[in-house]
């Protein structure tokens, strides 16, 4: 807020410059923005919940849970995915606890190389490399090949839902190792210093001491897990087993209809798991404090390891990794591989599966780099109307439009597409007889939304580092609000916007829950979908790990280029740091004349 008194400025500049009064701009905005989130996710998930809840003739009832509980298979099914996500967290905890606290702790040669092949799992969907796991790790796979020509034993991990537990846990780790290790390098080096001065070492000072510190880290990445895995469609279709919810509300609305109750009751369980998942997160940390005191001070001191520790350590931490990117090495072979059964090895190698996908699926590529390039567009246009409400203007009830943006994470892609097919059915495009549903608009929303919250928080993050001055500058001198946005704003949130953008756009590449549901027709098909279906035929699965690879190249790219222009938009920005020392409408008039004001957004 500036320092200039009421008295000592016009009242129409005052208007202009501090935004206290509501502005139309800023009311038509909140309202269109609203508009967007209550038709395309509250209605299509109210509209589910309202499906579950009701009878024939209209009446709120509780019948249609009943009927869920009393059949052995919807009960299966549901313990089934609790199970699942469980110990897919669970597992995923044994890879990732080990992994951060040995490359924070200890001194390791390349341990920034390890923490970045560790994240590798997340550019690939989990679907795409479920049918090269089993290829690897499968009952006539590579290793039990090997182990039973050598040890005559095999080992049962590609089994039933353990090989859904397996896939998961190897692709979703990443969660629980990202934010464990940010937690880990937060800590004050004090606290252990303390700790190891009255006699706290080995395993029961990490017990006691470094990980009750880091557990706000390790809670959100075992949540993130549970909700991933608890909601995922792919990996169980992939790997047959459709005993799980997710499957059963797929199977449900594309065999037994729209009208039938179950899928939308499964639909809310889903929902309010995903909820009560990241509800309880919150409630294992409240009421217990996690700070230090250290703030850029020195945090856990990285120790050697005796040579003999560091040979047992680089051993087990290689196992970790050969595992963990075991199916993208298994997805590249199958890519190339012309004969591949019964083999450790692919019996001979061809690149025939690429000419076929370049053939018969350039269709699917281009639809994945319009629709996801269109739905990235619309949530970076979204991310930043939001964020300046939020951030820059008064409006009423304003933190909503984050808070129902945000709601979106906890809503699976199989509910949204369910709620589409429900609240839409029977509307037709504007100024066609075509039915919106059969159209690919539709899935170009549903990737919108579902990736809303991931650009809304580059674009907050973005607009949080602009100095409000900036924009006072450029409004004392005469520009409107929408110039000054369009001129001084948007170019100072450019890195932001970008890799909002280029998040979404990744992220939304390989989405294939909603996609299952709102594809009407092979010509509307993305990648993702185009994958799924190479994959259910063994004659397939060349050319659907073929695309597979191209997917994994496209995401990479996006992530690569993602993390460089965050790298250099801090760069710029710690190479221009605003002088707080100057109150903003001093700093402001520094730069007041038209030749800086020219340089501002440059």
């Amino acid at each position: 807020m500036s320092t200039l008194s009421a008295s000592s400025a016009p009242s129409g500049l005052r208007f202009r410059l501090f935004g206290d009064q509501l502005r139309p701009g800023a009311l038509l905005a909140g309202g269109l923005v609203l508009s967007f989130l209550l038709l395309f996710l509250v209605l299509p998930v109210g509209k589910v919940f309202h499906t579950a809840f009701v009878d024939g003739e209209g009446g709120l009832t509780l019948g249609h849970f009943g009927n869920f509980f009393s059949q052995g298979l919807m009960r299966e099914a549901f313990f089934n995915s609790l199970y699942v996500a469980s110990m897919s967290a669970v597992f995923a905890a044994l890879i990732a606890v080990p992994l951060a606290y040995f490359t924070v702790r200890f001194q390791f040669r390349g341990a920034l190389l390890i923490q970045t092949l560790g994240v590798l799992p997340l550019i690939m969907p989990p679907f795409v490399g479920a049918a090269a796991m089993q290829l690897i790790f499968g009952r006539s796979g590579t290793v039990n090949l090997l182990l039973m020509e050598h040890f005559g034993i095999s080992v049962p991990i590609m089994e039933g839902l353990s090989g859904v537990i397996f896939v998961e846990a190897i692709h979703y780790f990443p969660f629980i190792l990202m934010n464990l290790t940010v937690a880990l390098r937060n800590i004050d080096g004090a606290m252990e210093e303390a700790a190891l001065n009255l006699g706290c070492t080995g395993l029961r000072l990490f017990r006691r001491v470094i990980f009750p510190l880091a557990m706000p880290g390790f809670v959100a990445g075992a949540s993130l897990v549970f909700v991933k895995v608890f909601d995922d469609l792919g990996t169980p279709l992939v790997l047959g087993q459709t005993n799980l919810l997710a499957p059963q509300a797929y199977l449900r609305i594309t065999q037994v209809g729209l009208e039938d109750p179950l899928g939308y009751v499964i639909s809310v369980i889903m929902i309010v798991f995903s909820i009560t998942a990241m509800a309880l997160s919150a409630k294992v940390l409240a009421g217990k404090d996690y700070s230090t005191l250290q703030k850029g001070g020195a945090s856990i001191a990285k120790r050697e390891l005796s040579p003999w520790s560091a040979l047992a350590a680089y051993a087990w931490i290689l196992l970790v990794l050969l595992i963990v990117l075991s199916p993208h090495l298994g997805v590249l072979l199958l890519s190339l591989a012309q004969v591949w059964s019964f083999s450790p090895l692919p019996d001979a190698y061809t690149l025939a599966h690429y000419q076929t996908v370049f053939q018969d699926a350039g269709g699917m590529m281009k639809n994945t780099l319009l629709y996801c390039g269109l739905a990235a567009t619309l949530d970076v246009v979204l991310g930043v109307t939001i964020a300046y409400l939020m951030l820059r203007t008064n409006l009423p009830a304003r933190k909503w439009l984050d808070w129902i943006a945000t709601a979106s994470l906890a809503v699976p892609g199989i509910v949204l597409a369910i709620g589409y097919l429900r609240l839409f059915k029977g509307v037709t495009a504007p100024g066609t007889d075509t039915l919106l549903t059969s159209t690919w608009v539709v899935i170009m929303l549903a990737y919108a939304v579902r990736r809303l919250p991931y650009a809304l928080r580059s674009c907050v993050a973005a607009l949080q580092q602009v100095h409000v001055s900036l924009e006072e500058a450029a409004e004392s001198l005469g520009a409107t609000k929408l110039r000054t946005i369009q001129r001084v704003l948007v170019p100072l949130m450019a890195g932001g916007i970008l890799a909002g953008f280029v998040t979404s756009f990744i992220t939304a590449a390989v989405e294939l829950s909603a996609t299952l549901l709102l594809s009407s027709a092979e010509s509307q098909a993305p990648m993702s979908y185009g994958i799924y279906l190479y994959m259910q035929s063994i004659a397939g699965r060349g050319p659907g790990a073929a695309l597979g690879v191209l997917a994994i190249v496209v995401v990479a790219l996006g992530t690569y280029l993602s993390h460089l222009v965050v790298e250099r938009t801090g760069k710029r920005l710690a190479a221009r740091p605003v002088d707080e020392s100057v109150p903003p409408l001093e700093a402001s008039s520094a730069t007041s004349s038209p030749s800086a004001l020219k340089r501002v957004p440059s």
